[in-house]
């Protein structure tokens, strides 16, 4: 049995980040839920507080070691798990890898992140069509520039031919897009390397509806 245990959720993109970086670097893991809108959240509970007090997932435990933010659980699986690298070590990739994936974790999904449309719905009067229209400007404009990025960068994936951070971000926040009806077909490029990297087991099994804890339309 695996002493690495994620804590996070099936439709959490960040989660979803780590997940593929496990199932990239064959890392055995467990997965314990922490259902984000069940009871008002299980994250707000004093139980997950104690591993997070940010109330936020993921939460990675590894032996003695406990870590939030999903880039930096990757960067740390990087360094302890380095056969297979999410990060290039070469300077001239490194640096525009970590940068093309802040375009993502750090400057797109914040401003979509389940917390803010809470926040919409509850206090800014924000009608559900309201808040998709949020949804799907900021989506828009994150891929507008991302889109730009990757005619210069892509070959088969983000960076090259390579997996790297960048793919791992970017597929989460396509399945977000995708699932607020964002219109995808200004963006070929990031159709094209999201539809390579989804016939890779490691993102296939990674994906929301494959977890144990998915809750399925019936």
């Amino acid at each position: 049995m695996s002493d690495i245990t994620l804590y996070g959720y099936w439709r959490s993109s960040a989660a979803y980040r780590v997940r593929i970086a496990l199932n990239l670097k064959g890392i055995e893991y467990q997965q314990k839920s922490i259902h984000l809108i069940k009871d008002g959240g299980e994250q707000h509970s004093d139980a997950f507080k104690q591993l997070n007090p940010s109330e936020l997932v993921p939460v990675l435990v590894d032996g003695d070691i406990r870590l939030n933010q999903s880039l930096a659980i990757i960067d740390y699986l990087d360094e302890q798990y380095p056969d297979v690298l999410m990060v290039p070590k070469e300077r001239e990739t490194r640096y525009l890898v970590k940068a093309l994936a802040q375009d993502i974790a750090v400057d797109i999904h914040p401003l979509n992140n389940l917390r803010v449309l809470q926040f919409l719905s509850s206090h800014g009067s924000f009608s559900d069509e309201m808040k998709n229209q949020w949804y799907q400007h900021w989506i828009e404009v994150g891929f507008q520039s991302l889109e730009k990025k990757l005619e210069r960068t892509s070959g088969k994936y983000c960076v090259g031919d390579n997996i790297t951070l960048v793919d791992v971000c970017l597929v989460p926040q396509v399945y977000n897009a995708e699932r607020f009806n964002v219109d995808l077909s200004p963006f070929p490029v990031i159709r094209k390397v999201t539809a390579s990297l989804r016939e890779i087991a490691a993102f296939s099994q990674a994906a929301p509806e494959a977890q144990p804890d998915a809750v399925l339309p019936k």
